[in-house]
């Protein structure tokens, strides 16, 4: 397998949710690969800023160009991706922003047992919805920087592979008047990950995970940790099927004595059944520990969302998705169900142009009644390559 594909691959988590134009080609520069892409879109947001009484609507306009240069060695590749997507709210001047991305990602193949994957990343991002202060009309604003690398050691169709990993993460917010202070934090995750092939394409796994969330105010009482131990196994193209399974549970430890430590069931699942080549059913579930939010030591989030993809013609796909969330705020009397779904069709005319027309609806039902709201997007985008 290319090192390009294992890249693009095992780093796929931190690519940009936006869709790719059909095929994007690049373009050879000095011996590097540069792709670039540019997404255009006009959309209707009725409740942007998430509010259950007087909510604000607005048209808006967003352009989102993207570039991507890629080199590959024998045993290394590299990708460098930046783009920035530019949101104009027609409406609300205040509401409008630019959000940046920068990605570095690498792998190296050192030899048949060892290999390295790391990645480095940058993001200065805007919120609408959710804010600290709905009625202070300002965007929640931050910057989030990443660093992580995983270390592999056992052959790919071997016996048995473990993987070292770590992760940093860093959030600091822009707010002025000290707002979204008590977010600020470094988090830093070490993890071990034991493979053990079954047979074919099925692997079980054991992972061990230790996270350490240290806020930045010294008055904080937030700082803790988070240790998980989880079993399950991962498979590909296995009647039809691919996707990987993780179970097990997961303890919160605050540093402070003044707040109440949580134990917990645990578990990370995706699944992709393919029924036909042009037809695929995914299916992501997830609970797990998040970091407090509007004075809650942390939050307990249970996410699934079930998604179908399907190619009605070599012109003409769609995608239909589902999601349910609930969200229990520990530590303050709140709980949020919050529903979502929505339907996205894309034209094809071209390899090198899509044009999709999509609707989303949200719906967060809350025990805080200035929580509630429901918020319906409509979009209408190009996408483009070369």
């Amino acid at each position: 397998m290319k090192l390009t594909k294992i890249l693009t691959a095992s780093l796929a988590g931190t690519l940009s949710t936006a869709s790719w134009a059909t095929d994007p080609q690049h373009i050879d520069l000095a011996g590097f690969e540069f792709t670039p892409t540019l997404d255009v879109g006009e959309s209707y947001d009725d409740n942007y800023r998430g509010l259950r009484d007087g909510a604000r609507s607005s048209w808006i306009t967003s352009i989102n160009p993207k570039f991507l240069l890629s080199a590959e060695t024998r045993n290394t590749g590299y990708q460098l991706e930046y783009e920035f997507d530019d949101q104009n709210y027609h409406s609300d001047d205040r509401a409008s922003h630019t959000d940046h991305h920068l990605r570095f990602r690498s792998v190296m193949e050192f030899n048949s047992r060892n290999r390295l994957r790391w990645n480095l990343g940058y993001h200065r991002v805007e919120e609408t919805t959710d804010l600290a202060d709905p009625d202070d009309n300002e965007n929640d604003k931050y910057d989030r920087a990443v660093a992580g690398a995983v270390y592999t050691y056992g052959t790919q169709t071997g016996l048995n592979q473990l993987d070292f990993g770590t992760n940093y993460e860093s959030i600091r917010y822009r707010n002025g008047g000290g707002l979204n202070a008590d977010e600020e934090r470094d988090s830093t995750t070490f993890n071990t990950v034991w493979y053990h092939r079954l047979g074919g394409s099925t692997r079980s796994l054991v992972e061990l995970r230790h996270t350490n969330h240290d806020y930045v105010r010294r008055d904080s009482d937030r700082d803790s940790t988070n240790d998980a131990l989880l079993f399950g196994a991962t498979w590909d193209a296995t009647a039809r099927t691919s996707g990987t399974l993780r179970l097990g549970a997961e303890r919160k430890n605050f540093d402070s004595s003044s707040r109440e430590d949580y134990t917990s069931p645990m578990w990370e699942v995706g699944v992709a059944w393919e029924p036909r080549t042009y037809s695929v059913v995914k299916l992501n579930t997830r609970r797990a520990f998040d970091e407090g939010d509007d004075g809650a030591s942390t939050v307990q989030d249970t996410t699934t969302r079930l998604s179908w993809e399907h190619e009605w013609s070599a012109f003409i796909s769609s995608e239909l998705f589902y999601r349910y969330s609930e969200r229990d705020y520990k530590a303050i009397e709140r709980q949020d169900d919050r529903t979502g779904y929505g339907l996205e069709l894309t034209y094809s005319p071209l390899r090198w142009a899509d044009v999709s027309l999509g609707y989303r609806h949200t719906e967060n039902d809350s025990s805080v009644r200035e929580k509630s709201y429901d918020r319906n997007i409509y979009q209408l985008s190009l996408s483009l390559s070369l």
